[in-house]
């Protein structure tokens, strides 16, 4: 991911003078077409950041203002959306959903999927987390979202990671260096994990956060 939905809904009202009430009247009628509560104070919370837009309001957006539902999410992918995709924008995927994930001290990972939940079809992910704790709110992921996770046995340095540890599974900030692994959070309250030596071969990362969705709260 390149920036955020707030970014690039900024960026659509700076290039084309919306104000929030124009965003709101393109996007209420896709709204009621489908059966997603939308209102005014949802799209300054979504300008600021202070809350991120569920997949089906990402839908939504996506639609109204005619953009693609990747880029508006902050993929780094084309803006505009072809006429087939706009027919199909609702197409969706049911992505497993492992448990839940720990944001402060992990916690036992539960191996077994316990629902699904669904996600537009352009959306890489293989399976979903639910965050639990306060360990991450400086990346914007708080108690109750949903994280989706692309399997991958490695990632760069400071990229979001669901990470096993022994039989427990969290939600961490990864830096891989020679001589040590870190699993660091984002919130001050929290050391990071450091794992040196013979400790390295009990972590392994299980995927790449890729995306993730929250409620207004």
């Amino acid at each position: 991911m390149k920036t955020t939905t707030s970014r690039r809904l900024r960026y659509l009202m700076d290039t084309y003078g919306y104000r929030q009430v124009d965003i709101l009247n393109k996007c209420l009628p896709f709204a009621q077409q489908f059966g997603v509560k939308l209102r005014k104070n949802y799209i300054h919370y979504y300008l600021t950041g202070d809350n991120v837009p569920s997949q089906d309001m990402l839908t939504v957006l996506a639609l109204g203002l005619n953009v693609s539902e990747a880029w508006l999410m902050g993929f780094d992918v084309p803006m505009e959306r072809t006429t087939e995709a706009r027919i199909n924008a609702v197409t969706k995927q049911k992505i497993p959903m492992l448990g839940e994930i720990a944001c402060g001290t992990p916690i036992v990972a539960n191996q077994e999927y316990e629902c699904y939940t669904e996600v537009g079809a352009d959306l890489r992910c293989d399976f979903c987390v639910r965050a639990k704790g306060d360990s991450m709110t400086g990346a914007r992921i708080t108690d109750g979202d949903v994280v989706f996770i692309r399997e991958q046995p490695e990632v760069q340095n400071g990229e979001i990671a669901a990470v096993i540890i022994d039989d427990e599974c969290t939600l961490k900030k990864v830096y891989d260096y020679s001589d040590r692994l870190v699993l660091q959070a984002e919130n001050p309250n929290y050391e990071p994990l450091v794992y040196v030596g013979e400790e390295k071969d009990h972590v392994r990362i299980l995927g790449k956060a890729v995306a993730f969705q929250s409620d207004l709260k």
